[in-house]
């Protein structure tokens, strides 16, 4: 451990990161064409955004990519081993976990050529963390002073909070702000490279609502978006970009899919760069590795989680007994292997074990397949009436393994299970939102930064942005707090799992699976890299 504590407070908690190096991003093979060449363009699969792309304001992958290749935040997570490596920050320094004194480095500018200052951070936190503004993000800022000052005393938010400004966050100079915290936060240097916690240029403040802003973001990363359809995102290199983590591409489009067997095909044929989903029936086998080769394919162990969220608006699953039921009549090695090829481990948990603080067995009996026993719990339980519906996004490659599910439902318990395909993922979002649904839904989880709290905080506690299935446990959300506020990283992890284990009496979602996150590219790049996120490292690859 370094002193004074910059990034060192980050290491102490980076127990978290240890075994989330396991597993090369290329296996050395995405590299063999040699030095990477700078210039050219790449295209790859995307997925339509839920929202506008504004950090603060999204919690999913679609719009979350975009949002990290054009913008940066104080810290980033290392492509190799997700440990977090100073970005926009010259330090980070604490002596207490309260209060921390972050510098930034003084040459950093926005794409729009305005310079990136403490004010431009300190402006956005505010703004994302002031309740009626609707960030979906904003409940990652409830470790600083003076947040509950900014939210609503009602859900209708008719009368406005206390404050607009958090008092924990204070300008010092225009490359230097202080964040204090209300208790003591242990991982609070790792957080920060997550997207919530992006800044914003002065042009975000003066239309925050603008649809052209949420089009093409003002961001300070090696990207900048220059066009934004319903087909596709193009991004082009941010000509202001002074940091450390250049890409090599000068272009990269998103290409919208609402089929991932297309992007595969059109990967197969050269004419799409990169997926990083591959269709369930190429899987099987391993057939999509005899078509494509060993040096354009590869799998990265990855901080992915996959789940299935019973709906809170269906009044049948608000019995709790129901639910482990339905969850322990689920052969998850069976679906793993059959659909999957191994390439997910069935969830014994509710976190993915390439954390440092995983523990294996924590659901328990609920997710250990057992034909009878779940047969007796779930007639024990009243059973389900009517169609039970599994809804999954279409453009996402899920419907066989939803339908292996159901199989297993019908055949395991009697039950009437049907999938139920949105045209894709945005409109799974919405219905989700509108609690449209009955049911249960897909969901899942990829690391938004390397910690066992980063797969129980955002997902579980009251009102949290992704907190679909609503759960509501008081005695968990104060143990997360104690876990937040602990002195090692042993300490923090044992209180973690102690809140996880009170996931296992309530069940508010069936862990499914975690995933190792299989991808192909074209016969025309080189230098690909898989993030622990499952995410494409837009910093390495390279047109050959």
């Amino acid at each position: 451990m370094r002193a004074p504590r910059t990034l060192a407070v980050a290491m102490a908690s980076l127990a978290l990161v240890a075994s989330a190096c396991g597993g090369s991003s290329s296996d050395d093979k995405a590299a063999d064409g040699g030095a990477a060449k700078s210039g050219g363009e790449i295209v790859i699969r995307g997925c339509t955004p839920e929202n506008p792309l504004i950090g603060s304001n999204t919690t999913e992958v679609c719009g979350g990519n975009v949002i990290d290749a054009v913008t940066s935040k104080l810290v980033r997570y290392n492509s190799e081993t997700a440990e977090p490596e100073m970005d926009l920050a010259e330090s980070i320094e604490t002596d207490d976990n309260k209060v921390f004194t972050v510098k930034l480095k003084a040459d950093r500018k926005f794409s729009d050529g305005t310079p990136v200052t403490s004010k431009s951070f300190v402006d956005a936190w505010n703004y994302a963390a002031y309740a009626p503004n609707g960030h979906q993000n904003g409940y990652f800022f409830e470790p600083v002073a003076g947040f509950a000052d900014l939210q609503c005393a009602d859900e209708e938010c008719k009368t406005k909070p206390k404050a607009d400004k958090m008092s924990g966050l204070k300008v010092v100079d225009d490359t230097t702000f202080t964040i204090t915290t209300s208790e003591p936060v242990s991982n609070l240097p790792v957080r920060l490279g997550y997207s919530a916690f992006v800044p914003q240029p002065e042009a975000f403040f003066k239309d925050p609502k603008s649809t052209d802003f949420g089009k093409k973001p003002i961001g300070a990363g090696p990207f900048m978006v220059t066009d934004n359809t319903a087909t596709e995102i193009v991004m082009e290199k941010n000509p202001e970009y002074t940091g450390d983590f250049a890409a090599n591409v000068d272009k990269v489009t998103y290409r919208i899919y609402n089929d991932a067997a297309a992007a595969y095909t059109e990967v197969v044929a050269d004419q799409l760069d990169f997926t990083d989903i591959i269709p369930s029936d190429q899987l099987a086998g391993d057939q999509w590795k005899a078509q494509l080769g060993e040096d354009r394919t590869t799998v990265r162990e990855s901080g992915v989680h996959q789940t299935l969220t019973f709906t809170p608006n269906d009044e049948q699953l608000k019995n709790v007994e129901l639910r482990k039921a339905i969850s322990q009549a689920i052969d998850r090695k069976t679906i793993t292997e059959k659909v999957f090829n191994g390439t997910r481990t069935p969830a014994d948990g509710w976190v993915s074990p390439v954390v440092d603080g995983y523990k294996a067995g924590a659901c328990g009996d609920a997710c250990t397949f057992d034909k009878a026993a779940a047969k007796k719990a779930y007639e024990a339980a009243g059973g389900y009436k009517g169609v039970f519906q599994i809804s999954v996004n279409g453009d996402g490659g899920h419907k066989l393994w939803a339908d292996a599910v159901c199989n297993q439902l019908k055949s395991n318990l009697g039950m009437n299970c049907q999938v139920n395909t949105t045209p894709d993922f945005k409109t799974l979002r919405t219905q989700i939102k509108a609690g449209e649904l009955k049911g249960a839904h897909r969901s899942g989880w990829q690391m938004d930064y390397p910690s066992i709290e980063n797969f129980l905080t955002p997902l579980y506690t009251k009102n949290a942005a992704s907190n679909d299935a609503k759960y509501d446990n008081p005695a968990f959300d104060k143990k997360l707090a104690e876990a937040a506020a602990a002195k090692t990283p042993d300490e923090a992890n044992k209180l973690y799992q102690e809140a996880e284990a009170m996931l296992a009496e309530g069940m508010p979602v069936t862990p499914l699976w975690s995933a190792a996150t299989p991808v192909a590219w074209s016969s025309k790049v080189t230098n690909v890299k898989v993030t622990p996120f499952g995410t494409l490292d837009l910093s390495a690859i390279s047109v050959k």
